[in-house]
């Protein structure tokens, strides 16, 4: 069967070939002009049409990319595991924040950082598996106590989880830090090989401070690290709180 290329090369030949003739001395014949000039329109016809196709599946093709390349971008943010924000959005995120409330004259600022209690001893004692199910169920647990939109947790790394809170101040971070423990003692996770207690808890340090006061966002991560060893210090399964 003839393709669109050689019923195109056939049309111009022949148009070629007839223009040959006519400047040798033949009469111009009409009849085959306009066979010629319809077969032309038709090829031009579905040129448009095959145009139109590609250029729809280009558009189709860039949409796809973009909605691909987003998703990827997307997903770069996330902990795999838990699902919640990962470590790098994290501190990207609290830098962009403290920066901002900084250039719009101050705030009040909390950043948790958090430990699961004993968890080595867990996975150790249940299985990686299991230890898997339990950071899911934590994290759940963390993301549930939080209820403002601007609020969010992530994920640091292996059980440790921070949580940054936005124009809150001791009081709004005392009532979360609470929040924070009665959910994840209500996950009623068993945890036999825990100095602490019989299921899994939860170990907290809170650092709140006005964003004027602090270089970056990871000073309030220093100053919340020191507030949580020293909540490991005195038993675990608690949260301290220290101003910045």
């Amino acid at each position: 069967m003839e393709d669109f290329f050689d019923r195109e090369q056939r049309v111009l030949d022949n148009a070629l070939e007839h223009i040959k003739e006519v400047r040798s001395g033949s009469l111009l014949c009409m009849e085959q002009f306009e066979t010629l000039a319809k077969e032309y329109r038709m090829l031009l016809k579905q040129h448009r049409k095959i145009i139109k196709i590609s250029d729809r599946a280009s558009s189709n093709m860039i949409i796809d990319q973009k909605e691909k390349i987003t998703d990827l971008s997307d997903k770069v943010h996330y902990d795999s595991l838990t699902g919640i924000f990962n470590r790098r959005y994290m501190e990207e995120a609290l830098d962009n924040l403290v920066s901002t409330m900084q250039r719009a004259g101050g705030g009040l600022f909390s950043v948790f950082m958090m430990d699961i209690d004993y968890f080595k001893k867990y996975n150790d004692n249940y299985g990686h598996a299991d230890g898997d199910i339990c950071l899911k169920a934590v994290a759940e647990a963390i993301q549930g106590s939080l209820t403002r939109k601007d609020d969010f947790v992530a994920r640091y790394g292996g059980e440790e989880f921070a949580i940054i809170l936005p124009n809150t101040d001791e009081d709004g971070a005392r009532t979360i830090a609470e929040r924070v423990l009665e959910g994840v003692r209500n996950c009623n996770i068993p945890h036999e090989k825990s100095e602490v207690a019989s299921h899994v808890t939860l170990s907290l340090g809170i650092a709140t401070g006005d964003v004027t006061s602090v270089k970056s966002g990871m000073d309030f991560i220093k100053r919340a690290d020191e507030a949580l060893y020293q909540s490991k210090d005195k038993g675990r399964n608690r949260y301290t709180f220290l101003e910045i």
